[in-house]
């Protein structure tokens, strides 16, 4: 018996079972992954009782691996990124502390690595422990949000490039985490509005919280357009809510989607996550 991809929403989200990602998986498999995955941009797995190792393992099927960044607190330069509010010793940390500040740009909407040159193509986050209630994470269509648009308005965004700073969106925030050392390791890269896939040509709206300004317009004009775009990116038709349950494994490909984690009690109730994530394959724009 193969896979079985099921539809969960209109524009975005698919389940997949008849798998099991803690054994080798063959490249036909893999194959028909990496085509369902562009096709519904976010794909679930339940129940997949995983080690970091075999996450890794699976995460390779679809690509290049990245390393996490070296100022990252949960990451450190590995693979493996923990999204969690529990310290080293499995305790609960203070929803003030600077490590869970850092945690809490997670809640913008954005697409992951979107302030890098090259932004990073895939995510797979893996569930260790979720909270009874809250924590959702919440995905939106950039494919959808594009294609909606007035024919007018999407010829009005065609040449338009935004800066995308992760200072930028940390800063909304808590100004405080940015130090000399983040800004020289998470330097700005800009972006084309209006973002093609480099596989089919296929334009999306590449928007989220890192987009600071659009480049050669007044500044607050571009926040405003840049505001805009976001609120129509996001609409409800356009967003799948996932309501973690321990062990899922969620993939999502960052070109074709926004993400955003939902609130929960965090000073009562544990919400460990781990990630991979993919490079991209080459910059947005030429130099």
């Amino acid at each position: 018996m193969g896979i079985i991809i099921h539809q969960l929403s209109k524009h975005i989200g698919a389940s997949v079972t008849g798998i099991d990602i803690t054994v080798p998986i063959n490249n036909k498999t893999f194959e028909a992954l990496r085509q369902a995955l562009y096709k519904h941009s976010v794909l679930i797995f339940h129940n997949q009782t995983i080690t970091d190792k075999q996450q890794i393992a699976f995460s390779k099927g679809f690509g290049t691996l990245q390393m996490t960044m070296k100022s990252d607190p949960y990451g450190g330069g590995g693979y493996i990124n923990q999204i969690s509010n529990v310290d080293e010793n499995g305790e609960i940390i203070p929803p003030d502390d600077t490590r869970s500040l850092y945690q809490d740009g997670n809640m913008l909407w954005h697409s992951d690595g979107s302030f890098k040159q090259i932004p990073l193509k895939a995510s797979f986050l893996s569930a260790k422990a979720v909270p009874p209630r809250g924590g959702e994470t919440e995905y939106a269509s950039l494919r959808a949000a594009y294609a909606t648009l007035p024919k007018k308005k999407k010829n009005s965004l065609d040449a338009l490039v935004a800066e995308h700073s992760m200072a930028y969106s940390r800063a909304q925030i808590a100004p405080n985490l940015i130090t000399e050392k983040f800004l020289r390791e998470t330097p700005p890269a800009c972006q084309p509005l209006v973002r093609k896939v480099p596989e089919t040509g296929e334009k999306i709206l590449y928007v989220g919280s890192y987009a600071s300004h659009i480049i050669g317009w007044d500044n607050q004009k571009g926040k405003a357009l840049l505001q805009k775009l976001l609120e129509w990116s996001t609409q409800p038709q356009f967003i799948y809510q996932h309501k973690w349950q321990v062990n899922d494994l969620v993939v999502w490909d960052n070109r074709l989607c926004l993400h955003r984690g939902r609130p929960w009690e965090k000073g009562t109730y544990k919400r460990i996550m781990h990630r991979t994530t993919l490079s991209g394959d080459e910059p947005t724009i030429n130099s």
